[in-house]
């Protein structure tokens, strides 16, 4: 065997050999690419994108205990006070689109007291809003009526299956819509609600109005508030035609005031005053009139934490004596 000859065998072998370890040779594969979870601020604060698409998802919530104290009675076995927890936990979504922005909101409540052995879960609110458009089951513009106490009332009834329109610039608001007031009477029966809200410097004026097409009667109720000094004064007014079943009025007309007292950034005090002229009872207006007054204080104790608490006296024509009630509450909210 030649030089020549060796040289050749040689290098076939290794050229052999070479191919068997290429063949069982392990490659690595490239892992997919990783789709993060991405923060969406389009909306504001707490939304993040549905990964894989272009909707904003928000979920929050919110958790509430509360002990009532009433000098007359609290529950129906004559208790003068009671404890209650109230969990609610929301879900938004919202994305725009050629035909405005489209949202959906989804709010999911249970309420248990000490009386109850089982809290019933219920879907509180779950509407879809295009552009200035809503429709499923939400709170009224009415809902909103009232101050910043808690011994004013006057829409009783706030919460339907509607559709309503809303047209909003930064210091005006116009809104029309029709509530479902089926659940209520025998038959179907509807209700129409407005409101007008306008900003004027420190000062919001807001109008709300409903009428009951099944009882023919209406209601109105005007809010002005304004900063004054260091806090926030609030005057209201509201006024019925005549008893509706379906809004549950509570009085032909009531007019009150209060004043939430700014006294750190953390503590509000709000006391306020209510009179009602001829308050209603079992779906009519009597010839009763009643004064009403309140002291609410509210703490914030940390980033989502408050502590709050109201006593109220309520002094009705025709009863011998007044009554007192309150509460403590702590809610954290998310």
């Amino acid at each position: 065997m030649n030089i020549k000859s060796l040289l050749l065998g040689s290098a076939a072998a290794l050229a052999a050999v070479s191919g068997a370890q290429a063949a069982d040779a392990i490659v690595a594969v490239e892992p997919e690419p990783m789709e993060y979870v991405r923060v969406c601020d389009a909306f504001g604060t707490g939304y993040f994108y549905i990964p894989g698409t272009e909707t904003c998802l928000k979920i929050g919530g919110e958790i509430r205990a509360t002990i009532y104290a009433n000098e007359t009675a609290v529950t129906d076995d004559g208790d003068d006070w009671e404890s209650e927890v109230r969990a609610r936990l929301t879900v938004e979504a919202k994305n725009d689109s050629e035909l405005g922005t489209i949202a959906s909101y989804i709010r999911i409540q249970a309420t248990q007291s000490a009386a109850l052995d089982r809290a019933a879960v219920v879907l509180d609110q779950a509407h879809i809003t295009v552009g200035g458009f809503k429709v499923g089951r939400s709170l009224t513009w009415a809902d909103d009526w009232g101050l910043e106490g808690e011994s004013d009332g006057f829409f009783n009834n706030a919460k339907f299956n509607m559709m309503s329109y809303t047209y909003a610039t930064d210091a005006f608001t116009v809104g029309l819509g029709i509530d479902d007031l089926s659940d209520i009477y025998v038959g179907n029966e509807v209700g129409l609600e407005g409101v007008v809200s306008g900003s004027f410097g420190a000062a919001t004026v807001t109008v709300n109005g409903v009428y009951d097409f099944a009882d023919e009667e209406g209601g109105i109720g005007g809010v002005l508030t304004a900063d004054i000094g260091p806090g926030t004064l609030g005057i209201a007014g509201a006024w019925a035609s005549g008893y509706a079943t379906g809004y549950d009025f509570a009085a032909e007309w009531t007019v009150g005031a209060a004043y939430t007292f700014k006294a750190t950034d953390k503590l509000k005090i709000t006391p306020q005053v209510m009179y009602y002229g001829d308050v209603a009872d079992s779906g009519v207006f009597t010839s009763d009139d009643a004064w009403a007054a309140d002291l609410y204080i509210e703490y914030a104790l940390a980033e989502g934490l408050k502590a709050s608490a109201d006593i109220r006296y309520v002094d009705v024509d025709g009863s011998d004596d007044g009554n007192w009630d309150g509460f403590v509450r702590l809610t954290r909210s998310f």
